[in-house]
């Protein structure tokens, strides 16, 4: 909680600052990988620096947290800071470099606002920036713990033992310990970060998806090259896609990611867009393992069949579980099928049951559309959970 006297402060100067934010981000990570260029060439993204995707992110995660420590004292985002803190961990944060942050985030406040960064301001300031790097730093010591590793220490070598075209632009790759010890446990859903040595000896991570079940001795995860259509052009889905072969080693994280089947006997939706299909094909390894008789609904969306990645493996999937069902639409399908249908998704069609709790991954304008359509629908916000690849642009709205 903030404390009484940064409240009236924070509240006075929160439209300046929020207003300068990305102002203030631009800056920060300017001065920030100008003392640490390391930061960027291996831990940052330099595809969503490029973008501006990234200081887009951390401006509404701040102007969120601040915003909700005026206006709902007593009260936490605990669903924000649980995907900060599980992306974090994903990619072996550790304390010390929220110092590193602190530093150039208030250099480049003070530098952007000037003379209207008084001490009282600053010192406020300051308190939300701990407030909410603390929180993170707790949330993250105990995935560290449950992953049984060291604070950052969550990279392992991995091998390649085989690599399928599932489409086009969808590569699956199968890895295994270098090492000839366990692959270990993980929850249907969860991600591992990958990092892959670039030609010009950058290490840059990317989260993918672990695509099969828990229980196996081996991880799948599957990789769409992002051909810079709507972006720049993705630097390691491409290197992942042109170069990687069996017998190759790459650098893996843990699993980590908090958008994971429930236990319980609830009716479930995996409302799924492209590549997004990853973790909710582990969900139905999962189900289908224990043969499960849970009310689960399948709606997924693709630009065609032919693009559709794991479509046969999750039609098999879903013809496994008694009380499934598979929706699927198509921008240009090539056939219509039962079941399958043309255009953009439409919830209306489908037969929610009360009590349901869904689950969604695919790009952010879906998310946002599917998410808006099930409250209209009258299922909860609480019941409602998503995963974003990249940059979560929704960070500060929950």
């Amino acid at each position: 909680m903030l404390s009484e006297q940064s409240v009236p402060l924070v509240r006075a100067t929160l439209p300046a600052i929020g207003g300068a934010l990305g102002e203030i981000t631009e800056r920060f990570y300017g001065n920030m990988f100008a003392a640490h260029p390391e930061l960027l060439r291996d831990l940052f993204n330099r595809g969503n620096q490029a973008s501006g995707s990234q200081k887009q992110a951390l401006a509404g995660a701040i102007a969120g947290f601040a915003t909700m420590l005026v206006e709902r004292p007593g009260t936490r985002p605990d669903v924000l800071l649980s995907r900060i803190a599980h992306k974090h961990a994903s990619l072996g944060i550790t304390s010390e470099q929220y110092k590193i942050v602190h530093r150039h985030l208030f250099d480049a406040i003070a530098g952007v606002l000037g003379d209207a960064v008084t001490p009282e301001v600053a010192a406020a300031w300051d308190e939300v920036y701990w407030l909410m790097a603390n929180a993170l730093i707790a949330l993250e010591a105990r995935l560290y713990e449950k992953a049984g590793a060291a604070e950052g220490e969550v990279w392992r070598p991995m091998r390649v033992i085989s690599r399928r075209e599932e489409t086009p632009d969808v590569v699956s790759i199968t890895l295994v310990p270098a090492d000839g010890e366990p692959t270990g446990t993980f929850l249907p859903g969860q991600y591992v970060s990958v990092q892959a040595e670039l030609p010009d000896g950058a290490r840059q991570i990317r989260q993918y998806s672990l695509s099969h079940g828990p229980g196996n001795t081996e991880w799948r995860i599957s990789v769409k090259k992002v051909d810079g259509t709507t972006g720049p052009a993705g630097e390691v889905s491409s290197w992942l896609h042109k170069h990687l072969r069996a017998g190759d080693t790459l650098r893996v994280s843990a699993p980590f990611g908090g958008l994971t089947l429930p236990d319980g006997d609830g009716s479930l939706l995996l409302a799924s867009a492209g590549i997004g299909t990853t973790p909710m094909l582990s969900m139905l390894h999962a189900l289908a393992a224990s043969e499960s008789t849970r009310r689960v609904i399948i709606a997924h969306a693709d630009r065609s069949p032919a693009d559709h990645a794991h479509r046969d493996e999750l039609v098999r999937l879903v013809k496994a579980l008694p009380k499934a069902e598979c929706h699927l639409w198509y921008e240009t399908p090539d056939s219509i099928t039962t079941h399958t249908r043309t255009g953009r998704t439409d919830l209306g069609v489908l037969d929610l049951p009360e009590n349901l709790t869904a689950y969604l991954c695919g790009p952010l304008p879906y998310l946002r559309a599917i998410r808006s359509d099930l409250l209209h629908h009258g299922v909860p916000a609480a019941g409602i959970h998503y995963e974003v690849f990249g940059p979560d642009l929704w960070l500060g709205q929950d």
